[in-house]
């Protein structure tokens, strides 16, 4: 048995590698073709360039792996099944689970494997990579600058926003079509400035990189201390020939490609630090609703509570002492109004007009407070459960290898196909209907429709029932769809009728 144990394993894992190999470079080209625009022509080295590779293989293996297992299962039964080494097998009395015995001692370390990248490896991967593109748009400034869309001149303390056309030459010096929008202290745009082309002009000696421009416009809204003047918006208006812009860079000479900036996103956390940040995030979002919630209900003047001094002086429910200007006490019943228009009618008219004023104009800011503080709390909350989310996506991710193994193998063994033909088909459709589940679980977690453990764990929960229903009926010699007892019912059944209407 040992040496049929070592026949197997040693066939699964050279298909496992195999599809390994081949599926990440899939995902490696799927992949720089994203960020095509982040690296190419920036003047970078092959060493930074392999550097970014290098950070994004890691950040792949939740998509990579569980695909693998899948697909190399399936090639390895399906291949024992179409070369009839599994009916012979069987046929020394080695069931589909005892000749599965070694590959799920395999697939349970992977599963431990896995987690550990998913804890460890990726968030790190994560992290250095996110730093990476930008401290690379720091020290290359033109790789900031994104044709078509506004960019941020990050680093410089130029505070300003930058479009453009076209960009060529060498490192991407020459621009097109130029428009700069510069932003004020309290990061306002105040100033626009408009060129036909443009040239960044750069020294290794010096901390100056220059932003010529030619051939374009300069506009600027002035802010006058007199109000009367901020009225009329004065502004300023000038055509140039020429226009240079000076950025200093002298804080980004010394800057480490390496260096690690704070973690900002819920993918570059580990398991320990997703659940301080859960806790703590929990607790901050009670506390906000519960400081809003105050607020609004001190500015509806609603649900007051009643402190023991105001117990005491209410212990007579029947009267009630008003004190109004001009007026002597007079002694009313307390409960001669018992609605708002008992209390409206006791009002004068111009009063009345005055108090449904009043209240429409509180009511109306209430509701715009509490629309604009909707938002806020949204994505407060949108950002706590993609925490959650991210926390079982780790424990979901080790457990889903596990899993789609078993929807594999005896998947392959059901089939009876090996090669790349039928099996690979057969493993992306699935794989995609994994995936896909896990996307819109994972989205409608994050708004809120779901909870975020649901929203990781569904599209492996499905993938469960299949895997025992495929185990199953590839251990009894079924095939993969057993119509053949509705086809013998519907038999049984048109035969009753005729041997009734016979009698």
């Amino acid at each position: 048995m040992k040496i049929l144990d070592q026949y197997i394993l040693k066939r699964f894992l050279y298909n496992f590698f195999s599809s390994f190999f081949i599926l990440i470079v899939i995902f490696i080209f799927q992949g720089i073709w994203l960020f095509i625009d982040d690296l190419a022509g920036k003047g970078l080295g092959i060493v930074i360039i392999a550097k970014f590779i290098f950070y994004f293989i890691p950040t792949l293996i939740d998509k990579v792996l569980p695909l693998t297992v899948l697909l190399s299962s399936i090639l390895t039964f399906g291949t024992f099944a179409e070369n009839y080494e599994f009916a012979a097998m069987k046929a020394s009395g080695i069931s589909l689970q005892r000749g599965m015995r070694s590959l799920i001692v395999f697939v349970l370390f992977l599963g431990v494997v896995t987690f550990f990248f998913a804890n460890n490896v990726i968030p790190k991967s994560e992290q250095k990579m996110f730093n990476l593109r930008r401290n690379i748009a720091k020290v290359k400034p033109a790789a900031a600058i994104t044709e078509g869309v506004f960019s941020d001149f990050e680093g410089t303390g130029e505070g300003m926003n930058i479009k453009v056309d076209k960009k060529y030459g060498e490192q991407d010096r020459f621009l097109d079509n130029v428009i700069i929008h510069r932003k004020t202290d309290q990061n306002i745009n105040n100033t626009v400035i408009k060129a036909k082309s443009g040239e960044l002009i750069s020294s290794e000696e010096s901390d100056i990189i220059q932003l010529l421009l030619k051939d374009g416009n300069y506009y600027e809204e002035l802010v006058s201390k007199d109000p009367k003047e901020q009225r009329k918006k004065p502004f300023a208006k000038a055509d140039f020939g020429t226009y240079t812009i000076n950025i200093d860079i002298s804080e980004l000479n010394d800057q480490d490609m390496e260096e690690d900036q704070n973690i900002t996103t819920n993918k570059m956390k580990n398991v320990s630090r997703l659940i301080k940040d859960i806790d703590s995030l929990r607790e901050n979002n009670l506390e906000k609703v519960e400081a809003f919630s105050k607020n609004i209900v001190n500015r509806m003047g609603a649900f007051p509570v009643l402190t023991q001094k105001n117990l005491q002086k209410t212990e007579n429910p029947k009267l009630e002492l008003i004190q109004t200007e001009g007026q002597k006490k007079k002694e009313i019943q307390k409960d001669s109004i018992k609605d708002i228009e008992g209390l409206l009618d006791h009002l004068e008219e111009w009063q009345r007009l005055q108090v449904l004023k009043n209240a429409k104009n509180s009511v109306s800011g209430i509701m715009n407070t509490i629309t604009a503080k909707k938002d806020e709390l949204q994505s407060r909350y949108k950002f706590y459960n993609s925490h959650i989310l991210s926390l079982h996506q780790k424990y979901a991710l080790a457990l889903s290898c596990i899993i789609l193994f078993f929807v594999g193998a005896p998947l392959g063994a059901i089939i009876r196909k090996g090669g790349l033909g039928l099996p690979m088909v057969i493993a992306i459709v699935l794989f995609l209907t994994y995936y896909f589940i896990g996307v819109f679980a994972g989205n409608y977690a994050k708004e809120g429709n779901i909870h975020p453990a649901i929203g990781a764990w569904l599209s492996t929960l499905i993938m469960l029932p299949l895997g025992v229903s495929l185990t199953k009926r590839a251990t009894a010699d079924k095939g993969l769809f057993g119509f053949g007892h509705i086809f013998d019912r519907i038999k049984s059944i048109f035969k009753k009728k005729k041997k009734d209407s016979e009698e």
